[in-house]
């Protein structure tokens, strides 16, 4: 007999539409806790309206269906937002109810590689260091669902490569649900266990990657869905 399978997200029938125009379209999705999960498409198809809906964000919008998710979330935008008048270790504990919040903090620091950056302003750290301080914040909290909007982005593709290996290691000691936003298909074969492809606002594409990782583009798995993936998208 299977073991059952707890869902870390639900949805069903979302739809959410803002001053009449609909952008998320009856959406259903079951995701396991654990899965990490990217969405592809392309702009304007739902990815990110769909990520803020889970994150509880815009308020204004007009929302249609049920979704639930895990009681804890973080979110990882490709700004890093960090208060540019607190230090580094005060963004990253800022709201944090830990007694041992500090400590914790700076060890996360030195996961993230930039432990000697506690006590410095953000305006003094690179576009990658910000990026690794806004990842430590959200993972300090140990989230059972990471939402992460594009957090690499707009790294340059040296840093993006670091930064994607850092969030696996980081995450395999973890083990949250991670839900994606990428318009990089490459990043998303290498990085996820599902590729979901939204297109106005419905998802068209489901596809899971059952390859362990570390993985490589050259995989014959990952070339021919690569291929698929890029048709779908149009490319």
């Amino acid at each position: 007999m299977n073991a059952q399978v707890t869902n870390a997200v639900v949805l069903r029938d979302l739809s959410r539409s803002f001053k009449g125009k609909t952008v998320l379209d009856r959406i259903s999705l079951d995701i396991p806790a654990g899965q990490f999960v990217a969405l592809l498409g392309e702009s304007g198809s739902g990815k990110t309206t769909l990520l803020r809906a889970l994150a509880g964000l815009d308020d204004d919008a007009e929302t249609k269906g049920h979704y639930s998710t895990p009681e804890s979330v973080s979110v990882l935008f490709q700004d890093s937002r960090l208060l540019p008048w607190k230090t580094v270790i005060d963004n990253v504990t800022l709201g944090l109810r830990r007694a041992d919040g500090q400590a914790a903090a700076r060890d996360m620091l030195r996961d993230v590689g930039i432990g000697d950056k506690t006590d410095v302003w953000p305006s003094t750290l690179s576009g990658g260091q910000k990026q690794r301080a806004s990842l430590a914040r959200s993972l300090l909290r140990e989230p059972d669902l990471l939402l992460a909007d594009e957090p690499f982005g707009a790294l340059d593709a040296l840093t993006r490569l670091k930064m994607q290996a850092l969030l696996m290691r980081l995450v395999e000691r973890q083990r949250p649900t991670i839900i994606l936003v990428t318009h990089d298909v490459d990043e998303a074969l290498l990085l996820s266990d599902r590729v979901l492809v939204l297109k106005d606002g419905s998802i068209i594409e489901d596809h899971s990657i059952s390859l362990p990782h570390p993985r490589h583009e050259h995989q014959a798995e990952l070339f021919s869905l690569r291929s698929k993936l890029l048709k779908s998208l149009g490319v």
